[in-house]
């Protein structure tokens, strides 16, 4: 079964005959090979100094690997998004129908904020019922959920979506414990260590994201909750709204409660007001990740046990059976 392999190591990534070769110079001077071979590859993650040519890009396009690349600080700066071989005309005309439609592109966005603030709303009073003061967020969650039907714009809903997530990043100086409290979200750059915890999580959800998008006939361009950018794959920032607080917050109370990761796995970029995670630390973060996705639920529709990454997948499948009118979609809310 493929899977996904994460890179941290420098060197040379080569093709010869089928297989992938991962070069690096060993402490002896002598060059060192590792074996991957392409059948056993569903996406790569690069994170160390990797070398490259388009002979091995155009070999795992022929597999429809997606490439996914990371700077020396840990911070994404782009995917390869191998040519889709699975393509559909009718179904790009009616996500652009769907887009190009303001009622249809309402519902759509909708669903995605819904499932994000539920999955939030399950967060907080996950720890609310564990003793922590948690009412106040809890509160305003409730509040902005009860609001969204009544959203008739895009903005409308970006603007609960926000109050409800800054009443939640507020309760995570409840539930975890921390030497500083957490003021709040900042993207670019992160500032502190949780936001460049969140950023980093974020990040491996958006891609997983995409990866799992790229099996379906979906186009990763057209969006409905984000508008479509020239510079990203929208769509996944659209679906992995849902899955941030499911998969990526969980994960990093996780971390921090249990003292998996703590002050010293963060470090400063020179004189800029940056934070990132040290490689050690995104090895963590990665691993820790990469067990939630391969772990299993009960699905009770499909009556057999799915993977968390396969969930994604199917949100993008059930997005399709909507645009093409075999059911109204409705996001997922976690009912394990």
């Amino acid at each position: 079964m493929a899977r996904t392999y994460y890179i941290f190591r420098s060197g040379r990534l080569r093709r010869r005959e089928n297989t992938i070769f991962l070069e690096q110079e060993g402490e002896d001077g002598k060059k060192e090979r590792q074996a991957i071979p392409i059948e056993d590859v569903r996406d790569l993650y690069l994170f160390g100094e990797i070398d490259l040519n388009t002979k091995l890009l155009n070999f795992i396009a022929g597999y429809g690997i997606v490439v996914h690349f990371f700077n020396y600080y840990g911070f994404y700066t782009g995917s390869f998004y191998p040519r889709e071989t699975n393509v559909s005309g009718d179904l790009l005309v009616r996500q652009v129908q769907h887009y190009l439609d303001p009622v249809s592109r309402l519902s759509l966005a909708k669903e995605f904020i819904n499932g994000a603030l539920y999955h939030i709303h399950r967060n907080l009073n996950y720890y609310r019922n564990r003793g922590k003061s948690l009412e106040e967020a809890l509160a305003v969650v409730e509040s902005s959920i009860e609001r969204l039907e009544n959203c008739r714009t895009i903005p409308e809903l970006m603007r609960e979506e926000g109050q409800a997530r800054m009443a939640y990043y507020s309760a995570f100086n409840e539930i975890l414990e921390l030497d500083e409290p957490f003021e709040k979200r900042v993207r670019r750059p992160p500032n502190n260590m949780i936001n460049a915890l969140i950023s980093f999580i974020n990040t491996l959800i958006y891609t997983a994201t995409l990866s799992e998008i790229y099996v379906t006939q979906l186009n990763p361009t057209i969006s409905y909750l984000h508008e479509p950018s020239e510079r990203r794959f929208s769509l996944a920032l659209d679906i992995s709204e849902i899955f941030k607080p499911l998969i990526g917050d969980r994960i990093i109370f996780r971390l921090l409660n249990r003292h998996i990761i703590g002050k010293e796995d963060f470090a400063g970029i020179g004189d800029e007001p940056a934070i990132y995670l040290k490689e050690e630390a995104r090895k963590k973060v990665v691993k820790e990740f990469e067990e939630t996705l391969q772990s299993t639920v009960y699905h009770r529709k499909l009556k057999r046990n799915v993977s968390y990454r396969h969930l994604i997948r199917l949100e993008a499948y059930k997005i399709i059976r909507h645009l093409i009118g075999m059911e109204v979609y409705r996001s997922l809310r976690a009912w394990w």
